[in-house]
């Protein structure tokens, strides 16, 4: 789901920047003989599994992915207080308009004592080959933030009722599936079982066409409203999130053009 929060546990910028600090590992076959290395301790994308790696091969990985996915623009100054007034512009709106009520605004407006500017930060995949990173937006206190936790739970249910006889969550979901599958006397000798993979998904599906594509499931399933909010009124409301998905990473301030995550 374009909306599903994405907010990692980590709380501040500086709790990320302690847990990428870099180590130096000195060792020595003899007084004479020291080797030193600048390494990054990393979490993976795999529970549980730590990669040392080296800083500059790190970074260059994330240059490189920012140039090949082309998903992000760098901006002249700090974005946040500009995408903080344009949420509360919007909300302000809609519920002036009667198309939100008090308790769905109040779950969504910012706060602007605790906002805060998300940040970018990459985790390597080392189950693929090369080890390539994967990117994080962190933007548990962005203005966008309630919007999206909002819409999360608007959606989901109706997402995970109409699709969830053809959604697979997990490896355990999986095993379920090809148990019934067994059962029901699908899998024959002529079953041919495949995986594949998509790489840079989430920097890679058009905003725009995204939101046509969510509007269009809605409709299919002939919602018109969900909890009296106006279908083009949600799409609206997730528009703000995707096209207001800005961020700081190395001191620089970026906005993501394509994509939602």
């Amino acid at each position: 789901m374009l909306f599903e929060s994405l907010h990692q546990s980590i709380n501040t910028s500086n709790s990320l920047q302690r847990s990428m600090c870099p180590c130096k590992i000195s060792t020595s076959a003899s007084s004479s003989f020291i080797i030193e290395a600048i390494i990054f301790p990393k979490v993976t994308d795999k529970r549980g599994i730590f990669h040392i790696g080296n800083s500059v091969d790190y970074e260059k990985k994330a240059e490189l992915y920012r140039q090949k996915t082309g998903a992000y623009i760098e901006l002249d100054s700090n974005p946040l207080w500009s995408v903080f007034d344009k949420v509360i512009l919007l909300l302000n709106d809609l519920r002036s308009k009667k198309y939100i009520l008090s308790w769905q605004l109040g779950k969504m407006m910012p706060k602007r004592e605790t906002v805060q500017l998300a940040y970018l930060y990459f985790i390597p995949k080392p189950h693929k080959a090369g080890t390539p990173s994967r990117p994080i937006v962190s933007s548990m206190s962005m203005p966008t933030t309630g919007i999206s936790k909002f819409l999360d739970k608007l959606i989901r249910p109706i997402f995970d009722k109409h699709a969830r006889s053809t959604t697979i969550i997990d490896r355990v979901d999986l095993i379920h599936r090809l148990e019934a599958y067994t059962t029901n006397g699908y899998l024959k000798p002529k079953t041919y079982l495949c995986t594949f993979g998509i790489t840079d998904l989430y920097t890679m599906l058009p905003q725009e066409e995204s939101l046509d594509i969510l509007i269009e499931f809605l409709l299919q399933y002939g919602y018109q409203k969900i909890q009296n909010i106006p279908i083009d009124i949600i799409r609206k409301l997730a528009l703000i999130v995707i096209k207001e998905n800005v961020f700081v990473y190395e001191k620089k301030f970026y906005r993501q053009v394509i994509g939602g995550a």
